[in-house]
């Protein structure tokens, strides 16, 4: 079963005085690959601004401008149309090991997804309480329970973490967002040696979509693991990668996939309007 999803990522603005120039990097582009088909994309700015792409050390599509006119406002949007399938995972005989995930191999050409981060920094309690939920589980169902456990100890609270959280901020606090939910899951993963990455997107909200109607849909995060393939997993709603999500960027967390980032000279406090509206527009 494939679905069809039109999405609309709008994001606004506002200065307090005008900006004279600005830098910007979007990236609102949904991944090709094995699960996802890009039919269209387009990303556009008002006031109109000169963009080229390029594709990042992680491999997301990233569209870059600048802005030199004084300017009050800006917007940004990304509007795309994407062929989506559910997640698999690797067939049983790729299936690794734990020996073989602390092979030389592994270690070496994963390591930026084993290394910790300022948002997934390594803890020791995260670190125990992986090892004591792993013990008897071979990798993938290590990776199945710990996004368990994190699913059921997290309570999903918005405002009570910032951007800026880490994933021990997060546990504190055991309050936390779709981001934290991943940041907490990658910090206890990568302490059992499993390579692990954050993965950006979208995720439309209702398994029952009706074609053509349009719902208010969310930017969301989860993660992704190898275990012999890479393959993912939604902590926050304890589930498999289906069909509602649409994966933009991947990296090692948060800092390497953020929509939007940029520079800008002049304007003072900004105020910040995000959209995302999701549209099925077919369903197979």
């Amino acid at each position: 079963m494939s679905w069809r999803l039109r999405v609309v990522h709008s994001t606004g603005f506002a200065y307090q005085s005008p900006v004279t120039s600005s830098f910007n990097e979007a990236r609102l582009t949904p991944r090709s690959d094995t699960r996802q088909n890009v039919i269209v994309n387009r990303v556009e700015t008002v006031p109109a601004t000169r963009a080229y792409r390029y594709t990042d050390y992680w491999g997301t599509a990233v569209t870059a401008f600048d802005l030199h006119a004084p300017h009050e406002e800006l917007e940004v949007s990304g509007m795309s149309v994407v062929e989506t399938e559910a997640g698999e995972r690797p067939s049983s005989e790729k299936a690794a090991t734990w020996e073989e995930l602390q092979s030389e191999y592994v270690a070496d050409r994963y390591d930026e997804m084993l290394s910790f981060t300022t948002y997934v920094p390594k803890n020791g309690r995260l670190g125990t309480t992986a090892r004591r939920i792993a013990k008897g589980l071979d990798p993938e169902e290590a990776v199945e329970a710990i996004c368990k456990f994190v699913h059921e100890e997290m309570e999903y609270v918005p405002g009570t973490t910032g951007v800026h959280s880490t994933a021990v901020d997060a546990w504190n606090e055991r309050k936390g967002v779709c981001q934290d939910y991943a940041h907490v899951s990658l910090s206890m993963l990568r302490s059992l040696g499993v390579p692990a990455r954050y993965v950006s997107g979208y995720l439309h909200p209702k398994p029952d979509a009706k074609i053509d109607k349009t719902v208010e849909g969310q930017s969301h995060a989860w993660i992704e693991v190898w275990t012999g393939g890479w393959w993912g997993y939604d902590p926050t709603n304890d589930t498999p990668i289906t069909e509602q999500h649409v994966s933009v960027g991947v990296g090692r967390d948060y800092a390497d996939v953020s929509p939007l980032k940029g520079i800008y000279t002049g304007g003072g406090a900004t105020d910040l309007d995000v959209i995302v509206e999701i549209t099925p527009s077919l369903a197979g």
